[in-house]
């Protein structure tokens, strides 16, 4: 378990998911590594972008995760908000009481 540790979740539009996984991919000094997934956005302020989601009644989204030291969250998520004005991003950081690998 590292000291400090949390959870960086991160969601947007799946039509940004590139254009994130290649940002976080150019922030190494931040960003080991992160999980992704596709997610289906509900709720009053989730823009439903395209005729599809209007009618599926959700958003198309991708989330991800990212397990980094507390203050480098806050580092990437002033870069990301400088990167990613006005795409909707939806973020929220937890605290993570262990974290590790299983070889």
């Amino acid at each position: 378990m590292t000291s400090g540790s949390v959870c960086l979740t991160l969601i947007l539009p799946r039509q940004l998911r590139d254009e994130l996984f290649d940002y976080l991919g150019e922030q190494t000094d931040l960003v080991r590594g992160f999980t992704a997934s596709d997610a289906a956005g509900h709720g009053t302020g989730v823009r439903l972008q395209s005729m599809d989601e209007r009618v599926k009644g959700h958003a198309d989204q991708v989330i991800v995760w990212i397990i980094l030291p507390r203050s480098d969250a806050e580092r990437l998520l002033d870069r990301v908000r400088t990167s990613f004005t006005a795409t909707n991003l939806v973020y929220w950081i937890l605290p993570v009481a262990e974290f590790g690998t299983i070889d």
